[in-house]
């Protein structure tokens, strides 16, 4: 994995997903796609009614494009990278369609969409315990060691990859937060898969060199998606950024949950994602603790509004100096958690 190969790929990410996004603005516009407002949510999103959604289209065709036109290595690995970011974007496809198709608020009732989405995780659970190759360890950050889930891994992945999923689409509130916030992750696994490579392949040199070899493809193949997906994200910002000219939609949101997970789980990084997607932690938290406690104390809140971005919109502060901070947050945690495998 090269650094020229890398920035190929971030700029034909780029560039396809730019082209894709323009190309497809006045097509969702046609199809009436109009993101609808929770009355609920804040006022000032109000003004934001009709904006084209189901945008997330652009950025999976633009992060395909780049790679299968330079990776060019099709193995479990990249089928279980691709499954996780295609087959997560069709239920947030089912999802959108019923909002803003067929006119439906809720869209995917609580239990068909997660029903659905533990299926898929379910099923890649398994695949990656028992037929992949990849094995059962999980690299644990700080300590720099791999630990063997054993049993335990199936169910580890299944939550990982829930907990993800639904995580990235909680951060998807405002103009540019997702994508930008996803692309600084991306930038971050992208360079700890360069620098790592050859060390975990090293590290496996002890048990076989098939294991060695196998662990270098898993930290070459990871890395790829992340690189295409940072060069997609940013293509897609150029139309995402305030105020927003389209929306991703859940297409997109479960799309980006599902494809940096399942390329962490390649990686056998999935402890770091916490670590370099907190705001994704906190924006899913925020909601646990504000449902709890408002159930258990019958009307009281611990936020003024949730997803945590809203409750610091709720206290006065502008939509985009809410994007920036919690952009500026990504990057500290990035850095941290860069320090935490080196």
């Amino acid at each position: 994995m090269t650094a020229g190969t890398t920035c190929i790929m971030v700029l034909i990410g780029f560039a396809a997903t730019a082209l894709i996004t323009y190309l497809i603005i006045p097509l969702l516009k046609k199809l009436h796609t109009g993101q609808n407002i929770r009355e609920e949510g804040p006022q000032s999103h109000m003004a934001k009614a009709g904006t084209p959604s189901m945008g997330g289209f652009a950025f999976i065709i633009g992060t395909l494009i780049a790679m299968f036109v330079v990776h060019q290595v099709y193995n479990s690995n990249v089928a279980i990278i691709i499954a996780g970011f295609v087959l997560f974007a069709l239920i947030g496809f089912c999802d959108d369609y019923l909002k803003v198709v067929k006119h439906q608020n809720e869209g995917l009732k609580v239990v068909p969409k997660f029903g659905m989405q533990f299926v898929v995780a379910l099923a890649m659970a398994i695949y990656i315990a028992k037929f992949s190759g990849i094995g059962t360890q999980v690299f644990i950050p700080f300590a720099k060691v791999y630990v063997d889930f054993g049993g335990w891994f199936i169910p580890f992945i299944v939550f990982t990859l829930l907990a993800m999923v639904n995580a990235v689409n909680f951060t998807d509130g405002l103009d540019g937060l997702a994508a930008g916030t996803t692309a600084i992750v991306s930038l971050c696994m992208c360079t700890v898969a360069m620098a790592t490579a050859a060390s975990a392949a090293w590290e496996m040199i002890n048990v076989s060199a098939d294991s060695a070899a196998q662990a270098y493809t898993n930290m070459t193949d990871g890395g790829q998606f992340y690189a295409a997906l940072l060069g997609a994200c940013l293509g897609f910002l150029v139309f995402n950024h305030f105020p927003a000219k389209v929306f991703m939609g859940d297409t997109g949101s479960l799309a980006l949950g599902g494809g940096i997970t399942a390329a962490a789980i390649v990686m056998k990084m999935e402890l770091l994602l916490p670590i370099v997607g907190l705001i994704y932690v906190l924006e899913v938290v925020s909601v646990i603790m504000q449902v709890c406690y408002f159930k258990a104390t019958h009307g009281k809140r611990i936020f003024r509004m949730t997803p945590l971005h809203h409750h610091f919109q709720e206290g006065g502060m502008k939509e985009t100096r809410v994007v920036f901070m919690f952009w500026t947050i990504t990057l500290i945690c990035c850095i941290i958690g860069r320090a935490s495998v080196m």
